[in-house]
C-alpha cells in the first residue's frame, strides 16, 4: 500500500501547521495497493499531553476519523483541535475487503447472475468481524448474516449489503490487514483564538500627555484608552518603553546631532538608568505600567511590547558584557547601518559571539520578565536579521511554560525569509499588504496566501501604516483613501493594525523623495487631542464592530474574489469554515471618482441557491438591498462611504 501527496505537510513534516483553538485541519492523501482491491483509510489525531514537571510530554490516545474517498486515489478528512497546544496526526490505509465484496456483488447481481455463494461471502466476513464491534452492532451484523445464509429475496439482501449502515459497520468491524501507516507523525500548533483574530492599535506613549510640550505618562495612557476601545481595537503595541541613550542621540527627522530636549529614537534602547527590563522614568514606574495594563484588560484590550534586540552605547549591557557587540580594528563599536544610512544611536547585537549561550539566556529572561508584568504579546522588530535558531529555540522555550504568548514578525524582507519566520514559530507576521494597490495586485497577493502551503503556517497581519512607513497610497490622498484601506485591511485580513493617531487623523505629509512621514514621531513628541471625532476614526470604529459581530471576518483564509467589470472595484466574499456567516465586500480603489460596475455572485462558493432571491444588508450604512440574479450593480462614491460591507441574509 501507498500513501503519499500528504497535506498539510511543511518540508516534509520538519515544521507544524497552524491553527487556533476551534480551527479545521483538513488532511489529504493519495492511497492506492495494487490490484484491485479496494482501500480503506482513516485519519489518526490526538493531543500531546502537557507533560508534569521533570518530565517529557506525552501523546494522548489516538482518535481515529474515517477519510472519505475524493477521485482518483485521492482522500480526505477532517479533524478540529478544541484546546491550545500540540495536536499529532497520521493516516493509516488497508486493503477493504468489504468494499472489495460490494463492489464484486454489485456488479454480479447487476448482470442477473447467481449471488447465493457472493452472500455466503459477505455474510463470513460479518461473522469474522462480530469480535470487534459493539453489542448493538453485533446485533446489526447477525441480522445481515441470517439475511444473507438464509434470505430468499436477492434485491432485499444486496440493498442490505450496500447499504450506509452496513458500509460504516463494517468499517469497525472486518480486519485491517495490510495496514500501512504514514511513515511521518505530523504536529498541528494550536494557539489561541486572538493568534488569529486581532485589532492593533500603535500609538507612542510619550505622546499621550493632555498637555502640549509635555512628556506623556503611563498614567496619560490610561486617560487614552477608552477612546482606542470606542474605535474596537483589542491589542495596544507600544513603541519600546525603555530608557533612551543619550551617546549620538538622534533629532528631529533623524538628524545625527540631537538639540537640547530632543527625546531621541524610542529603540535607541538603554541608558544609566537601566536597559530592556526598566522602564523610562519620563514614562513612570513599573506600578505605573502593571496599572496600565490592568486598565486595558478592563476594557478586553492586550498591552503588546516591542522586542528590539538592539542597544544605545549607553545601554547596561556594553559596559557588562562587550563581547555581545563587534568591535572595529580602531577600537570603536559597531553601530548599524544600511548603507548610506546610519544608526549611531543603535548598536546590534552580535550573536556570533563565543558567549552566545548567556546572550541568548539573558534575551529570553527580558520575555520572561515582561511576561510576569501582565504582558503576552510581543511585535519583535527586525526578527530577520538575528539567527533562525535563536528565534526557533526562544519561542519553543517560552510557549513551553506560557503557550498563550504572541509574537507578530515586523519582517519586510525577502519572502523566503518572511515564510521561515513563520515556520519556526512567529505566530503572526507583517506583509506587503502596505504596497498592493491594484484590483490585480490584491488578488494575486490573497492568492499567495490562502491558496497555496503558506496558509498553513504564515498568519498575515495586515497595516496600512507603520511610523517607519507612510505609503503612497496614503500621501496626499483624502479620507476616502485612508478608509478604503482600512477596510481593505480589516477585512481581506482577520489580523490587522494600525499606527495612530496619525491614521484617524489622515496624515498624510511624506518627508520629501521617501515614504516616510516628515516631522517623524520616532524623533519627538507629540501633542495630540486623542478626543477629536474625524470621519475616518466613525468608519475605523464602525468597521471594527463589523468585524467582531461577524465569523466571515474573523478568519482570513475563506475569501473568494468576484468578477467585476471595473478594475478599480475589488469585491470578494468572505465566509466562515462552516460557511454560516456570509458576506461580501466591495471597495472603491479610486480615492476621488466614483467608480460603479457589476459584480458576479460567487453562488457556488457561498452555496446560495442560484434561483432564489437574497438580501445583501449594508452593515456600514444600514440599508437593505434585493439581489437575485447572478450580476449585481454597484456604486461607491468616495465622497460618501468608499465601501459596502454586505451581510447575505435570506429574503423573507
Amino acid at each position: 500500500m501507498t500513501i503519499e501527496n500528504v497535506t498539510p505537510l511543511i518540508d516534509g513534516g520538519k515544521y507544524p501547521i497552524k491553527r487556533t483553538v476551534g480551527e479545521r485541519v483538513v488532511v489529504n492523501a493519495d492511497i492506492f495497493v495494487d490490484g484491485h482491491d479496494k482501500v480503506e483509510a482513516a485519519l489518526l489525531y490526538r493531543k500531546v499531553k502537557k507533560p508534569a514537571k521533570g518530565k517529557s510530554a506525552k501523546a494522548g490516545k489516538w482518535t481515529e476519523v474515517p477519510m472519505t474517498f475524493m477521485t482518483n486515489d485521492h482522500w480526505r478528512a477532517t479533524f478540529t483541535p478544541e484546546e491550545e497546544g500540540f495536536y499529532e496526526y497520521t493516516i493509516k490505509g488497508w486493503i477493504d475487503y468489504y468494499g472489495t465484496w460490494q463492489d464484486g456483488l454489485k456488479k454480479k447481481f447487476d448482470a442477473k447472475q447467481d449471488i447465493k455463494t457472493e452472500l455466503l461471502i459477505g455474510a463470513e466476513l460479518m461473522e469474522d468481524g462480530m469480535a470487534r464491534v459493539s453489542a448493538p452492532q453485533r446485533k446489526k451484523l447477525e441480522k445481515w448474516v441470517k439475511l444473507f445464509r438464509n434470505g430468499t429475496e436477492d434485491a432485499d439482501a444486496v440493498e442490505e449489503a450496500l447499504s450506509d449502515d452496513a458500509t460504516q459497520a463494517m468499517f469497525v468491524a472486518q480486519e485491517h490487514s495490510f495496514t500501512r501507516t504514514y511513515h511521518r507523525i505530523l504536529q498541528v500548533n494550536v494557539e489561541r483564538k486572538k493568534a488569529l483574530f486581532s485589532t492593533w492599535y500603535e500609538f507612542f506613549p510619550r505622546s499621550a500627555s493632555p498637555v502640549k510640550g509635555k512628556h506623556g505618562t503611563f498614567k496619560d495612557c490610561e486617560q487614552v484608552l477608552p477612546e482606542i476601545a470606542k474605535m474596537g481595537f483589542d491589542v495596544i503595541y507600544l513603541p519600546p518603553i525603555h530608557p533612551i541613550g543619550r551617546k549620538h542621540r538622534k533629532g528631529k527627522n533623524n538628524a545625527v546631532t540631537a538639540s537640547e530636549g530632543d527625546p531621541g529614537s524610542p529603540w535607541a534602547i538603554g541608558a544609566e538608568e537601566g536597559g530592556h527590563k526598566s522602564i523610562n522614568p519620563e514614562l513612570g514606574t513599573m506600578d505605573d505600567f502593571t496599572a496600565l495594563v490592568k486598565k486595558a484588560n478592563e476594557l478586553n484590550i492586550e498591552i503588546a511590547l516591542d522586542f528590539a534586540i538592539q542597544c544605545s552605547p549607553d545601554h547596561p549591557y556594553v559596559s557588562k558584557h562587550p563581547d555581545w557587540f563587534k568591535w572595529r580594528p580602531d577600537g570603536t563599536i559597531q553601530y548599524a547601518e544600511n548603507p548610506p544610512k546610519k544608526y549611531q544611536d543603535v548598536l546590534p547585537v552580535n550573536f556570533e559571539t563565543h558567549d552566545w549561550e548567556n546572550l541568548w539566556k539573558e534575551l529570553k529572561s527580558i520575555i520572561d520578565f515582561w511576561i510576569s508584568k501582565g504582558v503576552k504579546i510581543f511585535r519583535v522588530d527586525n526578527p530577520h536579521t538575528k539567527p533562525f535558531t535563536f528565534w526557533e529555540w526562544l519561542i519553543r522555550e517560552v510557549r513551553s511554560k506560557h503557550p498563550e504568548t504572541i509574537f507578530l514578525a515586523e519582517a519586510f524582507t525577502r519572502p523566503r525569509i518572511m515564510e521561515q519566520l513563520a515556520k519556526i514559530g512567529f505566530t503572526q507576521s507583517y506583509t506587503y499588504f502596505t504596497w498592493r494597490n491594484t484590483s490585480e495586485e490584491f488578488r494575486e497577493y490573497l492568492h499567495e496566501l490562502t491558496r497555496t502551503e503558506v496558509r498553513e503556517y504564515f498568519r498575515p497581519n495586515f497595516w496600512p501604516n507603520t511610523p517607519d512607513i507612510l505609503p503612497i497610497s496614503l500621501e496626499h490622498k483624502p479620507e476616502s483613501a485612508f478608509i478604503a484601506r482600512y477596510a481593505l485591511a480589516a477585512t481581506l485580513s482577520s489580523n490587522c493594525g494600525i499606527y495612530g493617531p496619525l491614521f484617524e487623523f489622515g496624515l498624510n505629509e511624506p518627508y520629501p523623495g521617501k515614504e516616510e512621514y516628515v516631522d517623524s514621531e520616532k524623533y519627538e513628541i507629540k501633542h495630540w487631542d486623542w478626543k477629536k471625532t474625524t470621519k475616518i476614526k466613525e468608519a475605523i470604529s464602525k468597521i471594527n464592530k463589523v468585524r467582531k459581530e461577524n465569523a466571515a471576518l474573523q478568519t482570513t483564509w475563506h475569501v473568494a474574489f468576484c468578477e467585476v467589470d471595473n478594475q478599480q472595484l475589488l469585491c470578494y466574499a468572505k465566509t466562515d469554515q462552516e460557511k454560516q456567516s456570509k458576506m461580501i465586500v466591495a471597495v472603491n480603489l479610486d480615492p476621488e471618482y466614483v467608480q460603479s460596475g457589476w459584480v458576479k455572485v460567487p453562488f457556488e462558493y457561498l452555496d446560495l441557491p442560484v434561483d432564489e432571491s437574497f438580501v445583501v444588508h449594508d452593515l456600514l450604512t444600514g440599508n437593505k438591498y434585493t439581489w437575485q440574479n447572478e450580476w449585481n450593480y454597484v456604486e461607491l462614491h468616495p465622497q460618501a462611504l468608499p465601501v459596502h460591507i454586505f451581510k447575505i441574509e435570506p429574503n423573507l
